[in-house]
């Protein structure tokens, strides 16, 4: 198996963008979680907590097609490093609101920066690997490790930033992902020599359509997963506290991640022979079939195991859904593509760490996690119209 990735990252350049790629994704599973625990360690209320990181991840989502667009055509090693520069920035200021009780609406306006800059790296490195790879099953190789790299992201990201929030200053965990999302971007950006041309339908040409059929049933699949993810995210959080164990909080999700992990190294190393879209129908009702026990457990040690086989089904859908846009997206508007689905999951993280956060503020824990099991309910049934063709009406076409 290990074979199988040691093949793509052989080709010049690909451990080193790959493995800058890994630590600048880093925020995107720290802040989320950072921003609850210290809203709410300050406030006491999960509700607050929930919408300002509601606010963060909405900003990301409204602006995340731009980013991509912007990418396609600027250049990665152009628009990156600004963007993550007004990331910090943005960061650091609304930590300093929250910490200094200024005004809360300078907490949301920080907020909406920081979330509005976070750049698309995921997006980026794949159209980095559809560029410089061309045999099919290798991109598939290289999509399903990112997806696994995605999941160490979501390993480490809670874990590190419960631990530094709860263990040290509440500030800390925010700190850290800044750092290591400026670190990590600018060492993605420099390596110009793997990056893909910008530009590449020409600055005065016109751009070829997004097959539109294909790619806004994976954006709304998307969407529902997002709410499903931020829903337990908060749910998790508020679980763990309840059980007098808010520590644990991180490990949960750890647990959760590290099952996509695995089944994420499974997916790269195999030659499937159901299609992409055969795997995202399956692996989103498995996604949803798996929130349904969570309601029922008041055990840390089990909820632990539940989340483990769960996170089974996370990896292989996510790669199915990515390898569709690949197969279906014009090459010079690929990181659009992929920031589409991108802005899905982060749009969808925000109603459900919202609502996940109204319900545990006035019925607990346990039954927060049926808007997690809602989410799941309603992307496996979106779920079942995505097609890999790529062909689009004239009508759809952008």
């Amino acid at each position: 198996m290990l074979d199988t990735y040691r093949r793509v990252l052989t080709h010049p350049g690909a451990l080193a963008f790959s493995s800058a790629a890994l630590v600048a994704r880093l925020p995107i599973s720290m802040v989320g979680l950072g921003i609850v625990l210290l809203v709410e360690q300050r406030t006491g209320s999960y509700g607050l907590a929930g919408t300002v990181s509601a606010v963060f991840v909405l900003a990301q989502a409204a602006v995340a097609v731009l980013h991509g667009r912007w990418v396609d055509h600027y250049g990665q090693s152009r628009v990156l490093p600004l963007a993550i520069s007004v990331f910090g920035a943005g960061l650091a200021l609304m930590m300093l609101a929250v910490e200094q009780d200024w005004p809360r609406a300078l907490t949301y306006v920080f907020a909406a920066v920081s979330g509005a800059a976070l750049p698309q790296v995921g997006a980026s490195v794949r159209t980095r690997w559809s560029h410089l790879l061309h045999d099919p099953r290798e991109v598939q190789t290289a999509f399903a490790l990112e997806a696994v790299l995605d999941e160490v992201v979501f390993v480490v990201g809670p874990v590190l930033v419960t631990l530094l929030a709860t263990s040290w200053h509440p500030v800390a965990g925010l700190t850290c992902a800044v750092v290591s999302g400026m670190v990590g971007t600018f060492a993605f950006a420099a390596q110009r020599r793997t990056e893909p041309p910008a530009g590449r339908s020409g600055p005065t040409g016109p751009r070829p359509p997004m097959p539109w059929r294909l790619v806004l049933p994976l954006a709304l699949v998307c969407l529902t997963l997002g709410a499903l993810f931020g829903a337990a995210e908060v749910t998790t959080v508020a679980f763990a506290e309840e059980q007098g164990k808010r520590w644990a909080a991180g490990w949960l999700l750890a647990a959760w991640s590290f099952g996509s992990l695995v089944a994420g190294l499974v997916t790269g190393a195999v030659a499937w022979r159901s299609g992409p879209d055969a795997r995202l129908r399956w692996g989103s009702a498995a996604m949803a079939l798996a929130m349904a026990p969570l309601m029922f457990i008041e055990s840390v040690p089990l909820m632990a195991v539940v989340l483990l086989v769960g996170g089974l089904a996370i990896a292989p859908t996510m790669i199915g859904a990515m390898t569709m846009v690949e197969q279906g997206v014009p090459s010079s508007r690929l990181t659009e593509g992929m920031a589409i689905l991108h802005t899905g999951i982060v749009a969808g993280v925000a109603p459900g760490a919202s609502i996940a956060g109204f319900v545990v503020d006035h019925s607990g824990a346990s039954t927060a996690y049926a808007v997690a099991l809602a989410g799941g309910v309603l992307g496996a049934l979106v779920a079942q119209t995505a097609r890999r063709s790529p062909a689009t009406s004239p009508s759809l076409r952008a």
